[in-house]
């Protein structure tokens, strides 16, 4: 079955970049949309961005445009979330996500529109 696998987060100060990542094992990807939620405390599950096998991306209205950027690997089953200008608010558990829906799909849906997700990675934005 599908699993996916964060890496990447952990500790930066303020105005800092951060790149995650998530491989894909135990299904067939290139019907699949790949992205990123993410979680802080006491918060709701909100979408980051995803993108689908041909890079087509959406990317959530909260998030100021080009602060994150989605990026793509086929070749290796992997998704990227690039980070930067992080900030104490962007402190959250990041979740790869994975399913049939499209990225413009799981902005609106928001995590019911996920059928995979990793277990996330904690990114802690702090001096």
């Amino acid at each position: 079955q599908v699993r996916l696998a964060e890496s990447g987060g952990g500790l930066v100060q303020p105005g800092g970049s951060l790149r995650l990542s998530c491989i894909g094992s135990g299904g067939t990807f290139n019907t699949l949309t790949m992205g990123w939620f993410r979680q802080a405390p006491e918060k709701e599950r909100e979408f980051v961005g995803a993108i689908t096998y041909s890079t087509r991306s959406a990317y959530s209205a909260d998030i100021p445009k080009g602060r994150f950027t989605v990026s793509r690997d086929n070749a290796k089953n992997t998704v990227y979330l690039q980070m930067n200008s992080l900030q104490p608010e962007d402190t959250a558990v990041y979740f790869c996500a994975a399913g049939v829906l499209t990225p413009s799909s799981w902005s609106y849906r928001g995590p019911e529109g996920v059928d995979y997700w990793g277990k996330g990675t904690l990114v802690t934005v702090s001096s």
